[in-house]
């Protein structure tokens, strides 16, 4: 009896041994970060330790609040909260194929025969049991890959939020200074009209010809166009944060504040920290994770799967008899099945899952170098900024410097006119 088994166990045998014979060649995902600098390039000082609270440093009641309003009825990010929910889901039902599922079904039908005519009841029921046995892994790197993508879902979901409290912010800071123009440009608009009122008397005095009458004027209505445009400005840029924060756009947000002055240096920290600490890449990361699961289950696919299934059951022709201990009957199968020809569909399978390992892994790498950009452009632009900031206060210095000047030169010049006009009408 035994030796009538051994063209099957040679079989399977051969079919093992040839599962556990292919493995997957990596040579080509192993990329090595060698290039990260140890310190960003354009920082001139040590990089400070990154801080969490960076928004506790505006130390405004207003912007807090904006900042929850946004978090709790932003529908972008409602809707990214519900694709963190659906991944999670989705893990649920894929970790299910590791377990066993029992399933119930039951029947009654009632037929008739006409030579010669009979009625016949028939009820049947049954309990399946049935097992997958995850022999390779294959549900296991199944379950795997779906863990990744709702970890990966869950670091977007958190560089969404972070990326809403930013814009929230800078939409703030948009309208205080759209604000803070709108002023400037009313006070411009003052000075012209003094200015035109100063000239127009010099004008019917003698002292300056229509030529100047016309470009004061024509300066007059250039602030007063600059107004109208920044009040359209102004109420954009209150629209666009008010639909940041999940608000209707009515243009009604009302901001009462001052631009906050930062003059504490900002915490850079390390470039290889930020690998670990920026949630987007950390999400391409698991992405990248994930499509090598992936891979593992297209590979694994190719390799025979081993299946158990047990039933019990009944069939009658009386419900009532149903369940009856005598009448009980039960099964118990183990099946294998391998596939043997698909003309090329698991093999096409398992190269184009390998070859989005190696597209993920360059976006990964894409994903990477972007945010370094996006530092060291930043710590560039926080130094062109501050240049240019301690230039225009130089430049505030000296424009009212001139002012106060040419205001005394045409007080100087006012007198002198007056006293010439005074000394001629006694002559």
């Amino acid at each position: 009896m035994i030796w009538q088994f051994k063209p099957s166990l040679v079989v399977m045998s051969v079919l093992l041994l040839s599962a556990c014979s292919n493995q997957l060649n990596r040579t080509e995902r192993a990329q090595d970060i060698a290039n990260t600098p140890q310190l960003w390039q354009q920082a001139a000082t040590s990089a400070l330790k990154v801080e969490d609270n960076w928004l506790q440093q505006l130390e405004n009641p207003q912007v807090f609040v904006l900042v929850e309003q946004a978090l709790a009825n932003n529908q972008q990010i409602l809707q990214s909260g519900y694709d963190v929910a659906i991944k999670q889901q989705q893990l649920v039902a894929t970790g299910a194929a590791l377990w066993p599922s029992l399933d119930l079904s039951a029947r009654t039908n009632r037929s008739k025969d006409n030579r010669p005519v009979s009625y016949n009841n028939a009820s049947s029921t049954n309990l399946t049991l049935s097992y997958e046995i995850d022999l390779w892994g294959k549900l296991s790197d199944a379950e795997r890959q779906a863990n990744l993508e709702f970890l990966a879902e869950q670091a977007n979901f958190e560089q969404s939020k972070q990326r809403l409290v930013g814009d929230v912010v800078s939409g703030w800071f948009n309208v205080i200074s759209a604000q803070k123009l709108l002023a400037l440009y009313q006070q411009r608009e003052k000075n012209a009209e003094q200015n035109l009122a100063i000239i127009e008397s010099g004008y019917r005095q003698g002292l300056n010809d229509a030529l100047d009458v016309y470009l004061t004027r024509n300066e007059l209505n250039t602030e007063r166009s600059r107004i109208a445009g920044q009040k359209a400005t102004l109420n954009q840029a209150i629209r666009t944060l008010e639909r940041l924060t999940g608000d209707y756009p009515k243009g009604a947000l009302t901001v009462d504040a001052e631009l906050p002055l930062l003059d504490k240096p900002i915490p850079l920290g390390l470039p290889s920290e930020l690998i670990t600490r920026k949630p987007s890449l950390i999400a391409s990361w698991y992405q990248l994770l994930s499509s090598d699961a992936n891979l593992a289950y297209a590979h694994k696919q190719r390799f025979p799967s081993l299946d158990l299934s047990a039933t019990l059951g009944d069939s009658t022709d009386r419900v009532s008899d149903l369940f009856s201990p005598s009448s009980l009957a039960w099964s118990l199968v183990g099946s294998i099945s391998m596939p043997l020809f698909d003309a090329g569909r698991l093999k096409a399978n398992e190269e184009a899952a390998r070859l989005a390992v190696l597209s993920q892994e360059q976006n990964y790498l894409a994903s990477l170098y972007d945010a370094f950009n996006d530092v060291e452009q930043a710590i560039s632009q926080e130094q062109s900024l501050l240049q240019r900031y301690q230039a225009t206060l130089k430049a505030q210095e000296n424009a009212i410097a001139a002012e106060q000047l040419s205001f005394e030169q045409y007080q100087r010049f006012s007198y002198l006119y007056h006293s010439i006009r005074c000394t001629r009408s006694l002559i």
